[in-house]
């Protein structure tokens, strides 16, 4: 079989034609090394085989390894063959840029206007594990082994469907264990053919604002709100209107002539103070879209880590034919990079939104989203979600303690819910929380500052704490870094 090396020189071989064969060989070959196309420690072919496949005498080969060897582009190991070195000559380490041509420094292509706004409202953190990152599960505490061994039982003998594009909005078999999951913890009312299974909530918001809404329309948003989900929904030229939550939740205002496509919602643990939507609120919520035509995106955010009280059924169960496209993740129940989420759809919106998906997106993995409805439907998730509600309950009163020790009770918000995977450490008005979470994070410390979750001029300053990821015993160390930064 032909080797790839051998390709990649066939290539660059015949891209000159005015030299002699065993000068355009050292070229091929040192040329790839320093482009970094024959990486440092790489094996190259054996001569014999390389002059086969390259179709030249092997002293020809034998004669460019044996100049590449005296000029320190290549070692020789005896019994193992010739290897890129690696460290090259530091003379000749800017070789690529003139010997191809290309210009060393050329200026980077000039990003759309909606590109560099994106990027200058980035909020990703380049670090997603450690103290206090917040929405971040412990990920060890997954079954791994479990969910391994139920993996490997179906990639024994799969199916060809599972192994091509899903046109189907996924697995039907998990379709039909989110509906009778979602249906007893939930209390959503839906079908296997209202399920569209996403790549988490980034990529349902983005389907959702492509396919609802034209360039100019209006969403309503939470203030605060989640920053991914500004972010989505200013790349599909969606204006923002900002609605201010309290401790009851969105305050939803009296319509008026421009009602809104989208109304965007965290009714059972608002993201980021916490507070969970009033039963009131929820009833005029759907009233007013009823009246103006608008769509209510519920996004069930951590409903499974409710610490105390009833469960809170979803505002999508609350009346028959609801307004409501329903939005689930796995990213805190299990682990965020599963990347799998899940929209429940209004029958109307079912057969557009699907048949949009599968062109946009062209979904798939059908075998991780098979194993996962063995998972739920043999009890595996529930079970796994009362051990974590358990642990977090754990880990979320250490850290209140911690806080309240040290700062007093007040400095825990008044928004925050026994609920969840982070706390909200308030601060000061005049308190530059982002200078702060800055120099947290300089230390190690990933905490966010709750005025970046903001729209509007006067934000609720503060510190998001993510709990979930830490084990008891490590908070007090990381805590005493934060409390030394805000000191």
């Amino acid at each position: 079989m032909r080797s790839l090396v051998a390709d990649l020189l066939q290539l660059r071989l015949e891209a000159r034609n005015d030299v002699r064969l065993h000068k355009k060989l050292y070229n091929a070959i040192r040329l790839s090394i320093l482009d970094g196309s024959l990486p440092p420690q790489s094996r190259l072919p054996p001569s014999r085989d390389l002059a086969t496949e390259l179709h030249l005498s092997r002293n020809t080969v034998l004669t460019v390894y044996e100049q590449l060897l005296a000029e320190g582009y290549v070692v020789s190991r005896r019994g193992s063959g010739t290897f890129v070195a690696q460290t090259v000559p530091d003379s000749l380490l800017s070789a690529p840029a003139s010997a191809t041509g290309r210009p060393g420094s050329a200026p980077p292509p000039p990003l759309s206007a909606r590109g560099q706004q994106l990027l200058q409202k980035s909020s990703a953190s380049p670090r997603q594990w450690g103290a206090f990152l917040p929405g971040v599960p412990d990920v060890n505490a997954f079954p791994h082994a479990l969910f391994r061994k139920i993996q490997s039982r179906i990639s024994r003998r799969p199916q060809a469907s599972q192994l091509s594009y899903s046109n189907a909005g996924g697995s039907r078999a998990l379709q039909q264990a989110l509906v009778d999951y979602l249906r007893v913890t939930r209390s959503v009312r839906c079908s296997a053919e209202q399920i569209l299974i996403t790549e988490g909530i980034h990529q349902a918001i983005d389907l959702v604002s492509r396919m609802l809404c034209n360039p100019g329309d209006t969403a309503w948003i939470e203030e605060p709100a989640y920053w991914g989900i500004r972010n989505v929904l200013a790349m599909n030229g969606v204006t923002l209107q900002a609605i201010t939550v309290d401790r009851a939740g969105m305050q939803p205002p009296e319509p008026n002539d421009t009602p809104p496509k989208l109304i965007f919602v965290t009714p059972s643990h608002q993201y980021p103070l916490g507070c969970v939507m009033s039963l009131e609120r929820r009833q005029r919520l759907l009233a007013l879209a009823r009246q103006t035509g608008s769509w209510i995106v519920e996004d069930d955010y951590d409903s499974e880590f409710r610490f105390s009280g009833q469960p809170i059924p979803a505002l999508q169960g609350l009346v028959d034919d609801a307004p409501v496209i329903y939005t689930g993740t796995f990213s805190k129940t299990l682990y965020p990079g599963l990347r799998l989420g899940y929209l429940v759809l209004p029958r109307p919106l079912m057969e557009p939104l699907k048949n949009a998906h599968a062109e946009l997106y062209r979904g798939g993995r059908l075998l991780d989203q098979e194993a996962l409805a063995q998972f739920i439907a043999e009890g595996h998730y529930t079970a796994h979600i009362r051990r974590m509600r358990l642990l977090y309950a754990r880990r979320r009163a250490r850290l209140a303690s911690l806080i309240a020790d040290a700062l007093g009770a007040e400095a825990l918000s008044d928004y925050n819910d026994n609920a969840g995977l982070h706390l909200v450490l308030s601060l000061a008005d005049e308190c530059d929380d982002v200078a702060l979470a800055q120099a947290a994070n300089a230390q190690g410390i990933l905490v966010r500052p709750l005025s970046r979750y903001y729209t509007g001029a006067t934000p609720k300053k503060g510190l998001l704490m993510g709990y979930a990821a830490m084990d008891e015993g490590e908070m007090e160390a990381a805590f005493s870094v934060l409390l030394a930064c805000l000191r």
